[in-house]
Parts: C-alpha cells; sequence; structure tokens
C-alpha cells in the first residue's frame, strides 16, 4: 500500500538509521501481519542497546473481538485493546523482535470496546514485569488521552501530523506539552507529498494507497510544487532538498518531539537524517508553514 518494498533494503535501512545516529525506530504488528517487526528484530540484533523501539498494539488478527478495521493478507484486522489480548500481543511481540522488552508500547488505535482503565491496567502491568519501558498512545482524542492520564502515566502521544495536517495544533500539542508527553508526529512528509519529489505528472501502481487519492490528484500536486518554488530561495540556502526542509521545519513546531520519518533504503536514510541538523530562523519556519496554508 505504500509503493513496495524489499525486505533485505529494509532491513539495511535499519542498520544505516543506526550508523548514522537515528536510534528510535517505530514499528507495529499490523505492519505485514507481524514482518515488519521481525525485519526491525534481525536489523538490530546484536545491536539491541542502540536502538529505542517502539511498537503497539490494539489492531489484532488473533480474535474477531472489537471492531472489524480493515482486511489484511485475506485476513480481517480488529481494532481491541481487551487485556488478555494487550498481554497476549506483547508476548508476540517480544518474540518478533527478538528483545526481553520493549522501550515505547503504545495503543496503535483507540477500541471503543474495552474501557481504558482496563487497557490501562494491562499496560501497568507489562510496565511493572519490565517487558515494556514506557507507555504511549496512538491516533486518540484529547479526551482518550486524559482518561489514560488519570489512570496512569503517559509518556507519548503519536498522531497524524504535517505542514498540512495540523488538527492537533489548538488541542492536543497544548494537552501533551502541559503533561510532558512527548509528540510524535507521523506521515510528516504526508506520504510523500512534501519530499518535492512528487509532481503533477506522477502516476501510481494499482494497489497503492495514494492512487485515486484527491491529495495527490493532479490540482493539489500543482499546488503542491507551485509552494516549493516559493520556497527554494530558502532550501537552497541551507544546501538541503525540500524534504529536508520540511523535516526541519516540522521540528521546529511547538511541542513536537518527534518526526516519523518512512524510509526504504540506505539512501532516503542518510538524507532524512541530516534534516536533524538544520536550523531554521523563526522567519523562514513562517515561510515554509505560509507557503502550505491552505493545502490539503
Amino acid at each position: 500500500m505504500w509503493g513496495g518494498a524489499e525486505e533485505q533494503e529494509s532491513i539495511r535501512a535499519v542498520e544505516a538509521a543506526l550508523d548514522c545516529g537515528m536510534t528510535f525506530i517505530d514499528t507495529a504488528p499490523a505492519y505485514g501481519l507481524g514482518l515488519s517487526e521481525e525485519i526491525v528484530g534481525r536489523a538490530v540484533r546484536g545491536r539491541r542497546e542502540k536502538a529505542v523501539i517502539a511498537t503497539k498494539c490494539g489492531m489484532v488478527w488473533h480474535t474477531t473481538r472489537g471492531t472489524f478495521f480493515l482486511e489484511q493478507d485475506g485476513k480481517p484486522v480488529h481494532r481491541y485493546l481487551g487485556r488478555e489480548s494487550v498481554i497476549y500481543e506483547c508476548e508476540h511481540s517480544l518474540k518478533r523482535l527478538g528483545t526481553d522488552y520493549i522501550d515505547l508500547y503504545q495503543t496503535h488505535w483507540q477500541d471503543l470496546t474495552t474501557p481504558i482503565e482496563e487497557t490501562m491496567s494491562a499496560l501497568l502491568q507489562l510496565k511493572q514485569e519490565g517487558k515494556i519501558r514506557a507507555i504511549g498512545v496512538s491516533n486518540a482524542t484529547p479526551a482518550q488521552v486524559r482518561e489514560y492520564l488519570s489512570f496512569g502515566p503517559v509518556d507519548t502521544d503519536q498522531e497524524r501530523y504535517s505542514l498540512i495536517d495540523r488538527k492537533q495544533e489548538p488541542e492536543m500539542i497544548p494537552l501533551c506539552i502541559a503533561n510532558n508527553i512527548a509528540f510524535l508526529a507521523y506521515s510528516p512528509l504526508a506520504n510523500g507529498l512534501l519530499t518535492g519529489r512528487i509532481g503533477p505528472e506522477r502516476t501510481f501502481k494499482e494497489g497503492d494507497l495514494r492512487k485515486g487519492s484527491k491529495r495527490f490528484g493532479q490540482d493539489n500536486l500543482a499546488r503542491v510544487t507551485a509552494a516549493f518554488e516559493l520556497l527554494k530561495p530558502i532550501y537552497e540556502r541551507h544546501t538541503i532538498t525540500p524534504g529536508q526542509l520540511v523535516i526541519a521545519a516540522t521540528l521546529a513546531q511547538p511541542g513536537v518531539t518527534h518526526a516519523l520519518v518512512g524510509a526504504r533504503s540506505r539512501a532516503q536514510v542518510e538524507e532524512n537524517v541530516k534534516a536533524a541538523e538544520v536550523r531554521l530562523t523563526e522567519q523562514e519556519v513562517a515561510e515554509v508553514v505560509g507557503a502550505f496554508e491552505g493545502i490539503r
């Protein structure tokens, strides 16, 4: 759905990330029905202490409890965060990752059929047992985060966020700042839209989630291309790529502590990591944000 990837190249990408000092690796059982976790486990073998591994629970295919979410490889995947399921998932993630602890364990999508108190009870038990070190949530509402907090500590919140996906700014990010919760922005490059490398002429293969999306239609791609043309003086002045500029501007937003940038090759990792070294002025950040105003 993301354009395809090859296992060995994916392993090399994770290895390259560790080589470059990019230590935080985010995965989930639902990515390839366990395959992504296995790839991460193979990539960090012998270097486990250098990696901060984040994985998730709550998208399951071992039970039909909860609510149906999607079908993957012919298997129905449900959103479910029942106590017994969270503990079951953690054990299987540990095996696939080849480790005896998970640095950050996150609820992947929220389950309206299970009380948050029950889910949090399981997470706190896993933390007490040393199987997980920190607790996070993802794809949650501010109200849900507040409810999690009423039962125990929440260390991170992972939400879709980019310079064209900013609905978390009015309430969620201030909530995270107030409660010292790290905010993990996923899809900061908007599935590649904000890399500056996808022009109006781009077509997508069958099965690619971008095919048929209005966001990746010719009109919107033309608007994004025009925005990058406006920003050319800034990224040329810093001798960086458009994608690096966007990552740097995203990290400069108040409360955004992490940008989770996907990469399927060593070259992409090496390009992405350089964005962490970019220091933009307040005026430059404002110009970058302004260039994408109104684009969705």
